[in-house]
């Protein structure tokens, strides 16, 4: 799997990537059926997170591991990770099954051992979260794969990217992204500053994109705008209403809704580069007709011809051209005149 080769290809639409995370509830059958909604929808991947809960963090109910505010507020991070994780023991049943069906599946590790599963199961490339930019022995572990990597940005600054970048490039990684992030759960619109999006594309010369927490579509769709060619969705089920992630996922036939959205504003900026002139409906233009009877030799006057339309004569640019001048031949009423009608 490469990243560049897809985007060396004259591409109708960016990107698209389904999330799962969470919402699956715990539910393997669930998960499956998120991955099949994933294809039936047209998204190009679907990735999982591969975690457990021991990897992640300590079980422990002390100050420091409570969640204060948000979405999971009042929960422990041991809860929280418990209750989220899509087991490592489901993993290679679900890559199976997207192979199946015919969706590309890939996941984000959270530590070594997680990337050590996914390498034996064949995973083609890997996404670092913005929460783990900074856990260097992970970074060298998946850039030691030469796999392709997308890395949400995040909380970071421009110089703890220029220290990630540096460090997948140190240990084999050729082929990265990187995804303009806010790391709020639900991302509010005022959060967000795509001119970003436009600062990595430069800064870093490299596929760029959107992982987007937000609740509308009008976020992804500007990201376009600023050169985002990668697009990361959180989804959901149709009608679904339980989830970890839910009020900020896109659910079922929406997100079919969401691409096409996206596919015809990339359309549209991806239009060449030179002014368009639409001629179809040209022929309701006004042009010059003859108003009554006109002789041979008679004089064009402004009582026997008019500018209207349609526009099969002579542009109204000929008419005081025109004027004055003599008929070639008769002409009956409601002729386009063209230069065969006048004399030389």
């Amino acid at each position: 799997m490469k990243l560049k080769k897809f985007f060396l290809q004259k591409l109708s639409s960016p990107i698209i990537i389904g999330e799962i995370s969470a919402n699956h509830n715990g539910s393997i059958n669930i998960a499956k059926k998120l991955i099949k909604c994933a294809k039936d929808n047209k998204l190009d991947f679907v990735k999982l997170q591969s975690y457990e809960e021991y990897t992640m963090t300590l079980q422990s109910s002390k100050k420091d591991f409570q969640i204060k505010k948000g979405l999971w507020k009042n929960r422990t991070l041991w809860d929280l990770y418990k209750k989220a994780k899509t087991p490592l023991s489901w993993h290679k049943e679900l890559f199976l099954y997207s192979k199946k069906i015919g969706i590309k599946c890939f996941s984000t590790p959270f530590d070594e051992s997680a990337v050590d599963i996914l390498e034996k199961l064949g995973c083609p490339m890997y996404k670092i979260s913005s929460f783990e930019m900074n856990h260097l022995p992970l970074l060298k572990r998946v850039a030691e794969t030469k796999k392709p990597i997308i890395i949400s940005t995040g909380m970071a600054t421009l110089k703890e990217i220029d220290e990630t970048v540096k460090i997948i490039k140190k240990f084999g990684c050729g082929d990265f992204a990187l995804l303009y992030c806010i790391s709020n759960y639900p991302a509010e619109v005022k959060d967000f500053n795509l001119k970003s999006i436009e600062i990595l594309k430069n800064r870093y010369g490299c596929t760029v994109g959107l992982s987007d927490h937000s609740v509308n579509n009008d976020v992804a769709k500007l990201s376009l705008f600023f050169g985002a060619m990668i697009i990361e969705k959180h989804i959901a089920l149709d009608n679904q209403k339980k989830g970890f992630d839910i009020e900020f996922s896109i659910k079922g036939k929406k997100i079919l809704e969401f691409k096409n959205e996206l596919t015809v504003v990339y359309k549209i900026l991806k239009s060449p580069s030179k002014f368009y002139t639409d001629k179809k409906n040209i022929i309701y233009r006004r042009s010059i007709y003859s108003a009554e009877v006109i002789k041979k030799g008679d004089f064009f006057t402004k009582s026997n011809l008019r500018i209207i339309r349609p526009g099969y004569g002579l542009q109204p640019k000929y008419y005081h051209k025109i004027i004055g001048k003599k008929a070639a031949k008769n002409i009956s009423y409601a002729v386009a005149i063209n230069k065969k009608h006048i004399s030389k």
